[in-house]
């Protein structure tokens, strides 16, 4: 692991309290997940929530799903906290 990586899940972790081992596991997980199913993304926000101890509204889990089902998910770190913070 380079040290930008390092560096970037060590502030992952002490932002969310969510492990790299954590993070790995559910990047495996999601490597096969059918991203069109809408309950495979529900259940993929929840589990991240539980994670990362910050709940979701009803209303952000549905435009989350919106837009991954759509396939209009934001690249850039700026529209995705745009997308997440509302």
């Amino acid at each position: 692991m380079s040290d930008f990586q390092r560096n970037l899940f060590d502030q992952i972790q002490k932002k969310s309290n969510v492990s790299p081992d954590e993070i790995f596991n559910v990047a495996d997980s999601v490597k096969n997940a059918d991203l069109s199913d809408e309950k495979t993304i529900r259940n993929l926000v929840r589990q991240l929530s539980r994670m990362a101890n910050k709940p979701v509204s009803k209303e952000k889990e549905d435009k989350i799903v919106k837009a991954i089902i759509n396939q209009n998910m934001p690249l850039d770190m700026n529209s995705l906290n745009q997308l997440f913070k509302k």
